[in-house]
């Protein structure tokens, strides 16, 4: 505990500068470590030089210096949330087409499109997002005129200028029934169509480039042009992941066999409501998902096989779960998702998660998924310095986040939302709104 004792009493007060990552020592904390394992009481988190270098019970008789400790009181102190796959910082007002960059469905390309050009690290989206605990997203456009919505991106929530930690981390696609519809109105187009682009893409690795400059020879464009062919060449190579998203358990079949036919494909199944049927088959590939882990009602024929207890069966089988929020927009409560599976284990003939994996499944699973296993999403050596202090249980719907730090550093959390609260709660019913006069 001696290298405990030094970053304890060299810690920064909270008051130092907030561009800069601040040395912080909580302490008296229920510490969640974010790796599957049970909540510890009197816990201790050490951030320096914004990543964590120790976080769980302190020796007996440890002391701090009151002036240079947060003294959580036994709140809950959890990792940062990772939302799993979203569109956080591609729109501010979703209902205005200008601010909107989700979908591309005029463009051109499809395969080739970079999520990571157009994050806007001062969205609305994001502050809101940030002060319901999520430090860090993957995030990318949607389908819209092809199966391919385009290259996702890693990125932190702290609102700096450079929000984007990892571009081009993963190629997002649709093989269920929208897929089906933007290949021309069939399941059957679509798998032609991927398998197709696969092809074009494996033909083209390794090949000599055009004399003098760096662009790659293409024999033809028959289906996709030379930007988009050259986008898929890290998916076919297995350096780029392949985010898929698929329903029914036919379709999950079809994509798992895919690996057949190109066994260097870093596959991720996504949505995956009728996961359960085929859990043994996932776990034996072993192919990550990111669930729905509220949906029990199908919305479609292809998840006429929904349950809650979805997650909690792949989960049992030996799958690897993260969760999804409802809305790739709106994923600030990811913790409701994952506290319904802990409600689930006292429900007869469901199947959930115990606390602690739940939680997991909202932090360092995500994280995990993303390539980011080890930095994000879970309070240990070397990890990025994301923690979040709460009101109450994380997992409780009433929950909120009282401090945000990310990478050490504290963050505000304000945004329009909070500011029109605190504005109009007080407003006596007999006054007219404020500023109404303009």
């Amino acid at each position: 505990m001696k290298r405990l004792l030094q970053l304890a009493a060299s810690a920064l007060a909270l008051s130092a500068t907030p561009t800069l990552a601040q040395d912080v020592v909580i302490a008296n904390a229920r510490l969640v470590i974010g790796d599957g394992s049970a909540p510890l009481d009197g816990g201790v988190v050490i951030v320096d030089d914004g990543r964590v270098v120790f976080a769980g019970k302190p020796a007996p008789g440890e002391r701090y210096e009151t002036d240079v400790v947060i003294d959580a009181d036994g709140a809950w102190v959890t990792p940062g949330i990772f939302a799993t796959l979203t569109s956080l910082g591609l729109a501010d007002v979703s209902a205005v087409s200008e601010s909107n960059d989700i979908r591309a469905g005029g463009s051109p390309f499809s395969a080739a499109l970079d999520a990571a050009s157009a994050i806007n690290p001062v969205s609305q989206h994001i502050l809101v997002h940030r002060a319901s605990g999520i430090t860090r997203a993957a995030t990318t456009t949607l389908p819209a005129g092809s199966i391919f919505a385009g290259q996702g991106a890693i990125i932190d929530l702290d609102g700096d200028s450079q929000p984007v930690m990892q571009a081009r981390a993963f190629q997002m696609i649709n093989l269920g029934e929208g897929g089906g519809r933007l290949a021309g109105g069939s399941r059957v187009a679509a798998y032609a169509l991927l398998k197709a682009s696969l092809r074009e893409a494996q033909a083209l690795d390794g090949k000599p480039g055009i004399p003098g400059t760096t662009e790659i020879v293409k024999d033809d464009e028959v289906l996709l042009s030379r930007f988009d062919a050259e986008a898929l060449v890290p998916v076919v190579t297995g350096r780029q992941k392949l985010y898929v998203a698929v329903e029914r358990a036919a379709d999950i079949r079809a994509v798992l066999a895919l690996k057949n036919d190109y066994p260097k494909l870093d596959l991720v199944l996504v949505g995956v409501t009728e996961g359960w049927l085929v859990a043994d088959e996932i776990a034996a590939a072993g192919v990550p998902v990111i669930a729905n882990g509220l949906l029990d009602l199908p919305d479609t024929f292809e998840q006429l096989g929904a349950t809650q207890s979805n997650a909690g069966r792949m989960a049992r089988a030996g799958v690897k779960v993260a969760l999804n929020a409802a809305t790739m927009q709106d994923p600030r409560r990811l913790q409701q998702v994952a506290g319904n599976l802990v409600a689930l284990t006292r429900v007869p003939g469901a199947t959930g998660m115990d606390w602690g994996k739940a939680f997991a499944a909202i932090s360092s699973v995500p994280a995990e998924i993303s390539g980011m296993g080890g930095k994000a999403g879970v309070l240990k050596a070397g990890a990025l310095g994301d923690v979040v202090l709460w009101d109450g249980d994380p997992l409780e719907v009433g929950s909120v986040p009282t401090r945000v730090f990310i990478g050490g550093v504290e963050q505000n959390l304000e945004s329009h939302q909070s500011r029109l609260r605190d504005r109009y709660r007080d407003l006596d019913e007999s006054e007219l709104p404020k500023a109404y006069d303009w």
